[in-house]
């Protein structure tokens, strides 16, 4: 079987939000890349995601020339509130950070968006791909794969691993070379996806006796719900009637008279983990989003902080190949970095505040102690506009770091 071979500067290992966002911002600066994804095209448009974009995301977009419908169809949310078994405080976001806001907009449009201007742009992409393989990352890269029963050669100057945490760019460092950060938690969340009016215009993170609950959308007609349940719970345990009824139950009381049920679209079980990998890169290998790192959803800030790679990435390829800075490249894990540990932090510190811990210790301590340790932080948070402003800052999004 003869193989087919390609070269580009930059070859993008996942086709992803961003892979392509990635892609697009390359591409405007002139630098070519080819998209290399193992899975088909409609299940990469068909999965749900989450959906509360950080104004540097929403800038990241609009660079990319890809932002029209975006802005037509996402919804602007200037705050959000948290209910405190039942009461209910509102964060200010836009008052509390001089300004600023984030965007509803699912990353499953965001996906569609990209995917279809990558494809009118004719930039080259590869779905259906396997034993997808990486070698010497270090010096000349070279990317492998099968597609259709023909054998591809990527040849690249750089490798952008945009595959997740499951994928093969992160195990393609040597074991010796990574640490890896993890936490896993002991709960997961049950999310339901359905047609319906979402209950507010707004999210409500509701930390209840019973466990934690999500109240958020994806426009003015499609609502998105989240229980928190026993990371060993299995979704066929849970009827739609019985998702809706205890969504009822953790619920503020007003908000829960008001609740508009029906069918679900799509109902999973996601657990939930805290993971970093140290260094991001490997020679001519960037890690970027999930393949480097994984948060709690509970701080929306999984695909916001792919998006800072992206940016930080895009800026050091475009200054070593615009700009003639050879080192520039390899400034890359220590910037992202900076970012990923304050939002690995503010994810971390918000899963803990709002969910219940099941076990008979966590951390060490009593479980009555740490819930009331706790509560009594959160309560405090919550009841000063200094600790509102500490959570609307880091919700919203810290700076991206500037190239100079």
């Amino acid at each position: 079987m003869t193989t087919q071979t390609h070269h580009t500067q930059v070859a993008i290992i996942g086709a992803g939000p961003s892979g392509l966002l990635l892609g697009h911002l390359l591409d405007q600066a002139g630098i070519s890349n080819i998209i290399v994804e193992r899975a088909d095209r409609d299940y990469v448009l068909a999965r749900i995601r989450a959906g509360i974009l950080e104004q540097g995301f929403v800038d990241l977009v609009k660079q990319a020339g890809v932002h029209h419908r975006m802005e037509k169809e996402g919804k602007v949310h200037h705050g959000f509130d948290i209910a405190l078994y039942g009461q209910r405080t509102r964060i200010d976001l836009t008052r509390l950070t001089d300004g600023q806001s984030v965007m509803c907009y699912g990353q499953t449009e965001i996906t569609r968006d990209m995917t279809e201007a990558r494809e009118q742009k004719g930039l080259p992409t590869f779905y259906t791909c396997h034993d997808v393989a990486l070698s010497d990352v270090q010096a000349s890269p070279v990317v492998t794969f099968e597609q259709n029963g023909q054998q591809h050669r990527i040849t690249c100057d750089y490798v952008a691993g945009c595959d997740g945490f499951h994928g093969v760019s992160r195990r393609t460092i040597p074991e010796h070379k990574r640490t890896e950060h993890e936490r896993v938690y002991p709960f997961g969340w049950l999310g339901l996806l359905s047609d319906t009016p979402p209950v507010a215009d707004e999210l409500i993170y509701c930390k209840t006796h019973r466990g934690f609950a999500l109240a958020s959308m994806r426009s003015d007609t499609r609502s998105r719900y989240y229980l928190q349940v026993p990371v060993t719970d299995d979704v066929k345990n849970w009827s739609d009637d019985a998702f809706w009824d205890e969504l009822k139950k953790r619920l503020p009381e007003d908000l829960a008279q008001q609740l508009v049920t029906g069918p679900s679209i799509e109902k999973s079980i996601a657990p939930l983990r805290s993971f970093v990998c140290e260094p991001m890169q490997y020679g001519k290998l960037f890690l970027v989003g999930d393949a480097a790192h994984i948060v709690p959803p509970t701080g929306a800030k999984g695909l916001n902080l792919a998006a800072s790679d992206v940016s930080t990435l895009y800026q050091l390829l475009d200054r070593h190949y615009n700009r003639q800075d050879k080192d520039a490249p390899y400034r890359y894990s220590e910037i992202a970095l900076r970012r990923v540990w304050h939002a690995e932090r503010f994810s971390w510190w918000m899963s803990n505040m709002l969910h219940d811990f099941d076990q008979t210790q966590v951390n060490g301590m009593e479980k009555l102690t740490f819930d009331r340790f706790m509560q009594s932080e959160l309560d405090f948070y919550l009841s000063h506009e200094e600790g509102q402003k500490v959570i609307a800052r880091q919700y919203v999004g810290l700076p991206y770091e500037a190239i100079d």
